[in-house]
């Protein structure tokens, strides 16, 4: 971990790309319809914010390189989950 400027900025830009890709895959699926779509929206919001709140408020009593090391697992595995909702759109 560089610091947590560049994690947030991470964080960030890896939320952006899962939100374009899930709005390009709404318009360019070959099943109409956006009731799938907004849960997986929100959670990518959801992911976002509860993430970059994480950062900024490290758990106490928990030495930073174990507690950052396990925020950017679960992220990483949530992300990924994501990702596999916005591949069953298409």
């Amino acid at each position: 971990m560089a610091n947590k400027r560049c994690l947030k900025k991470s964080i960030n830009y890896i939320c952006e790309e899962l939100l374009a890709e899930c709005v390009a895959a709404q318009l360019y699926s070959a099943k109409p319809g956006s009731e799938n779509v907004s849960p997986i929206l929100s959670s990518i919001v959801h992911l976002q914010n509860n993430y970059v709140n994480r950062i900024s408020h490290p758990e106490p009593g928990m030495s930073s390189k174990v507690y950052f090391k396990d925020l950017i697992e679960h992220f990483n595995k949530e992300a990924s989950e994501i990702v596999d909702q916005i591949s069953n759109l298409q």
